[in-house]
């Protein structure tokens, strides 16, 4: 049956490679089953339903993935598009998570119809590399000052707007200590890295009171997704907003999900002889419904996760491999006093580390050339310092066209990237 759904041996693998594969992976992602319900808790919502909306919609993406696509690619919520949706959209812009999760909605039924025609690699090759890259070193950052943030090492401070907090805080020096551990994890090349720092640091809290241990074991059923299950607020649909909001959430979701697919199939070489991914539509196809069914549940935008590079690593090869995922996704469920009683100290080491996997890709940016640099160095630093990542691509994109055109490089100024500028230049002009 495996072999029929699969196809193992057509790519030279088996069972117990692909079941390796897949513990391999979930090691390396899990931790979002505890930095999700604490991100998107921070936004009013219910960290209970959260976690169960984090888990169920995450199988069900891959098991989309796993049996429709048939590649070696894990999703769940994403890490900055929860971020954007908690700190920006709902504590910056001030609209409440109901209105936020009818974005994500709509995004993903956007994304949905997308991936039948070909609008979302018009999108992807109108933005030029220099920024792609940017916008994910600009995550990155801002990503890894949310951490900081939530652990109390970088506080408000009305004089220099922030500074260093009370390095003698048992919280911090928690989190610093997750930091060092969880780096010395890496440095070793230990699999799950990120879920054993928090593990450890987890841990550690328990003496100090920080870590309190669930009165009623760390099993339990699944917590209810009632609170945040189907809350959607359509009042706020036509509002320039609302456009900007869904038009941020669908534009990095394409990236990561671009991105993470390039760059997994390259790793397990399953790449076509055009350099194109295998499947590609039904890998589409498996992310936008996994959006759809997570902002149902009560979650924020579900995407691949290039974390399946780490399975892939280990000899996944086939949707066998993130079945796997998915199934311990599943099982996670009734492990839910574990995930929940994990303290901010103990995930802000997480949080800070996939922001320095993100950054990686400013090793590709040319410096040089301003006309390409600056634009990339306004869409890096305005994320984290204005707290939004649509802050961020917008002037990126507007310091982009700008410039180019000024200096008499118009033709390298794509038509779709004149359109997006507009959009942008008139959304701060309102």
């Amino acid at each position: 049956m495996l072999e029929k759904l699969f196809q193992l041996k057509k790519s030279g693998t088996t069972p117990k490679t692909e079941i390796i594969a897949g513990v391999t992976t979930f090691m390396t992602m899990a931790y979002i089953l505890a930095v999700n319900p604490f991100i998107l808790g921070n936004a009013g919502m219910d960290r209970d339903g959260v976690f169960t909306a984090t888990a169920l919609s995450s199988f069900m993406a891959i098991a989309i993935m796993a049996f429709y696509a048939n590649l070696p690619i894990a999703l769940a919520p994403g890490m900055g598009l929860n971020a954007f949706f908690a700190y920006t959209v709902v504590i910056q812009m001030g609209y409440s998570w109901e209105m936020a999760l009818t974005a994500v909605f709509i995004e993903g039924i956007i994304f949905i119809l997308m991936s039948f025609f070909k609008v979302r690699e018009a999108i992807i090759d109108s933005i030029p590399i220099s920024l792609k890259n940017a916008i994910s070193v600009g995550i990155g950052l801002y990503i890894a000052l949310i951490g900081l943030s939530n652990a109390g090492i970088i506080v408000k401070n009305e004089a220099t707007l922030v500074s260093l907090g009370q390095m003698a805080d048992p919280h911090v020096v928690l989190a610093l200590a997750g930091i060092i551990i969880t780096g010395i994890l890496l440095v070793f090349k230990f699999r799950g890295a990120l879920v054993m720092g928090i593990v450890i640091t987890a841990l550690l809290g328990i003496p100090f009171g920080i870590t309190q241990l669930p009165e009623h074991g760390l099993i339990s059923l699944p917590p209810s997704p009632a609170p945040v299950f189907f809350k959607f607020d359509f009042s706020r649909v036509f509002t320039a907003d609302m456009l900007v909001v869904v038009f941020t959430f669908l534009f990095v979701d394409i990236f990561d999900t671009v991105g993470t697919l390039v760059g997994v199939c390259s790793k397990a070489n399953l790449l076509d002889s055009r350099g194109g991914v295998p499947r590609a539509r039904q890998a589409l196809i498996a992310d936008a419904v996994g959006t759809t069914a997570g902002a149902i549940l009560g979650t924020s935008t579900v995407t691949s996760y290039i974390e399946s590079a780490a399975g892939v690593a280990a000899g996944g090869r086939t949707g066998l491999t993130s079945l796997v995922v998915g199934l311990l996704f599943l099982a996670a469920l009734f492990f839910s006093p574990l995930f929940l009683m994990i303290p901010s100290a103990a995930t802000a080491p997480a949080l800070v580390l996939v922001g320095l996997f993100m950054i990686s890709p400013i090793q590709k940016i040319n410096l040089e050339d301003y006309s390409e640099s600056l634009p990339v160095f306004l869409t890096i630093v305005i994320m984290p310092l204005a707290y939004s990542i649509s802050e961020g691509i917008a002037f990126g994109m507007l310091s982009y066209v700008f410039i180019k055109f000024f200096t008499g490089k118009w033709k390298e100024i794509s038509v779709i990237m004149y359109i997006l500028a507009g959009f942008f230049l008139v959304k701060h002009l309102l």
